[in-house]
C-alpha cells in the first residue's frame, strides 16, 4: 500500500506562471512525498470542498490531516513539506510573517493577469503549441548539446582515422546522430536552444580526435563509454514523461533515440577484442564524467 502524501498541491497547469513555479518545486528534494494535482486537466471540481473556480483563482494545498489552506498560508505549508524550504515555511507559519505573506500574495493576485501574459509570450512551446515544462526544456537542450557533440565525435574520427572498419563504423553512426540532432531541433523551440553549441562542437571533436589518433580500440571504448551515459540520460527523460503521463509522441521520439544509442554502445563493445586495459578504463571514466558535467551545463545554457 502506498503511503499517504505529506501534502496535496492543487495548481493551474494552464497558467504559465504556475507551470514554471510548480516545475521548480517538483524538482526539489522531498517533492516525491507531495501529490501534485493539475486542476486545469479536468472540468470537475478537484475535491468536494474545493470548487474548480476557487481552485483556479487561488493557490490551495491540503495537509495530511485533511485541512485545506489557500493563498500565502498554502505556500508556507508547501515550504514546510520540502526540506530545503522548511526554515522558510516555519518562519511564515508564524502569525506576523504569515500576515505579511498573505498580503503579498493578495497583491500578486492583482498583477497576475499581466504577469501571465508576459510569461506566456516568453514560454517555449512545441511545434503543436504545447507548452514545454521547465524541466523538459532543459533536458531537450541537453539532448541538442549531446547530439551536437556526438556528430562532431564521429566527424573527428572520420577526419583522423585511416582504419577502414573504424571509418565504416563512424560513418554509419554519424548518419544516425545527424538524424537525432535534426529530430531534437525540430521540436526544441529556438528560444530554448543551447547557447553553447560552438563549445559542444569543439568538445565533441576533441573527444573523437584523441581516440582516433590512438587506434581502433580507443575509438570503440570511447563510444561505449559515451553511449552508456546517453542510455541512462535518455531513459531518465522517458521514465519521467511516462510517470507524468504527458507528451507521448515526444516520449516515443526520445525512446527511439535511446534505442539507437544502445545499439551503438553494444556495437562498440562487440568490436573490442578484449576488455579495456587500465589506460582505456581511465579514459572511459573521464569521458563518462565529462558527459555528465556537460549535461548539467547544457540544461542551463
Amino acid at each position: 500500500m502506498s503511503a499517504e502524501p505529506a501534502l496535496t498541491v492543487y495548481y493551474d497547469g494552464a497558467c504559465p506562471l504556475c507551470r514554471r513555479e510548480i516545475g521548480f518545486y517538483r524538482d526539489c528534494r522531498g517533492a516525491e512525498a507531495v501529490a501534485w494535482v493539475d486542476i486545469a486537466g479536468s472540468a470537475e471540481a478537484p475535491a468536494p470542498d474545493l470548487p474548480r473556480a476557487a481552485a483556479l483563482a487561488r493557490f490551495h494545498v491540503r495537509g495530511a490531516d485533511g485541512r485545506l489552506v489557500s493563498g500565502g498560508a498554502a505556500f508556507a505549508e508547501l515550504w514546510r513539506a520540502l526540506p530545503g524550504f522548511r526554515p522558510l515555511g516555519r518562519l511564515f507559519g508564524r502569525p506576523l510573517p504569515g500576515r505579511v505573506l498573505a498580503r503579498g500574495y493578495e497583491a500578486f493576485l492583482g498583477l497576475r493577469p499581466r504577469l501571465q501574459r508576459l510569461a506566456a509570450a516568453r514560454e517555449p512551446r512545441l511545434p503543436d503549441g504545447t507548452a514545454l515544462p521547465r524541466w523538459l526544456a532543459g533536458e531537450l537542450r541537453s539532448d541538442q548539446a549531446g547530439e551536437t557533440g556526438a556528430v562532431w565525435i564521429y566527424r573527428a574520427i572520420l577526419a583522423l582515422s585511416r582504419d577502414e572498419a573504424v571509418r565504416r563504423f563512424a560513418a554509419a553512426h554519424l548518419a544516425t546522430e545527424m538524424r537525432h540532432l535534426d529530430e531534437i531541433e525540430a521540436v526544441l523551440p529556438r528560444v530554448a536552444r543551447s547557447r553553447l553549441l560552438p563549445a559542444w562542437r569543439v568538445a565533441g571533436f576533441v573527444t573523437g580526435a584523441i581516440p582516433a589518433l590512438c587506434g581502433p580500440r580507443a575509438v570503440y571504448a570511447t563510444v561505449a563509454a559515451v553511449e552508456t551515459f546517453v542510455d541512462r540520460h535518455y531513459r531518465a527523460q522517458t521514465d519521467r514523461l511516462e510517470r507524468e503521463a504527458i507528451l507521448p509522441d515526444l516520449r516515443a521520439l526520445l525512446e527511439r533515440c535511446r534505442a539507437d544509442e544502445v545499439g551503438h554502445r553494444d556495437e562498440a563493445r562487440a568490436a573490442l577484442d578484449r576488455p579495456p586495459g587500465a589506460v582505456l578504463r581511465a579514459w572511459s571514466f573521464v569521458v563518462g564524467r565529462g558527459s555528465a558535467a556537460a549535461v548539467v551545463l547544457a540544461r542551463r545554457f
